[in-house]
């Protein structure tokens, strides 16, 4: 069978949370079979945003789309362009080859067969590329996660600001314990919860929709022996005092999603509060830190 050309458009922006406003937005208006859309990270920090179309979009509405969430100076740079035929959404996930980080494998449904029988397989579609594991804030939680697991055996995890669930559900399969998974955002809440339904993690993940530590479930939950979170240097500082009254005494916390530079001033946000630095891993730009909490 042939394939029309694809058409395109594309457009940078400058951050995760910029990038998953934006998407949200488009996911939205464009159902399946309409448009494929995906948003990746460039190394600069910048995330790029990618639709592509079978038939020929409207332009002027598309902008406007862009416009209303992300501003009118990200619309005037939204580029058109019209491309060789090709399937890109099943293009996008053969390029996500499975991603080692320890005793985990991070994967897409594609490569389910290749994955090595002793490895503890996380299978995350890639419909979008937040938390797929090809980030280097993923893949640095999880090879903290399981220098962690070497040494010892939590028995109360968080996942705090959980996106796809990855984190929660390698903690859970790992231990085969409870795991609470929380985010502010409703849409990850649900693609958590289904994922850990797909990586037979459900009975052990409970997935919470949550603005910092607010909710009565951390409380009921804690204090947390192990506290994953992979969120932005800023709420990472801001959630500080708030985590460490949640932490167990001699509670491992791994945070990432700092770009390097910006990791002195999270360690020092965490070492006020009791929590002394043991592991600093760089990947590809970007810090996760281990931290233990003294007592």
């Amino acid at each position: 069978m042939l394939l029309s050309p694809t058409h395109r458009a594309s457009f940078s922006i400058g951050n995760e949370a910029s990038a998953r406003r934006v998407v949200d937005v488009l996911t939205e208006v464009f159902f399946d079979g309409d448009a494929a859309v995906a948003a990746f990270e460039r190394p600069d920090g910048e995330w790029d945003v990618t639709l592509h179309f079978a038939e020929a979009p409207d332009q002027e509405l598309l902008r406007e789309l862009v416009a209303t969430s992300a501003g009118n100076d990200i619309a005037a740079t939204l580029a058109f362009d019209t491309i060789e035929a090709k399937d890109w959404v099943k293009a996008s996930l053969e390029d996500l080859v499975p991603v080692p980080a320890g005793r985990f494998v991070v994967h897409g449904s594609h490569d389910r067969e290749r994955v090595a029988q002793n490895k503890l397989a996380i299978e995350i579609e890639a419909a979008l590329a937040f938390g797929t594991g090809h980030h280097g804030t993923t893949r640095g939680c999880l090879l903290l996660l399981d220098h962690v697991l070497k040494h010892a055996r939590p028995k109360r995890v968080l996942d705090l600001g959980t996106g796809t669930g990855v984190l929660g559900i390698a903690a859970a399969k790992a231990l085969h314990r409870a795991v609470l998974a929380s985010d502010i955002d409703p849409p990850s809440v649900r693609v958590a919860a289904e994922n850990a339904a797909l990586n037979e993690a459900g009975h052990y993940v409970r997935v919470i929709r949550a603005t910092g530590f607010a909710a009565p479930d951390f409380a009921k939950s804690g204090p947390f022996d192990l506290v994953l979170a992979n969120i932005l240097a800023n709420p990472l500082r801001q959630l500080a005092g708030p985590m460490t009254r949640h932490l167990a005494p001699g509670a491992r916390v791994i945070l990432s999603g700092l770009l390097t530079h910006q990791a002195p001033a999270v360690i020092a946000a965490y070492r006020a509060r009791g929590l002394v630095p043991l592991r600093h891993l760089r990947i590809e730009g970007w810090s996760s830190l281990l931290l233990r909490k003294m007592g």
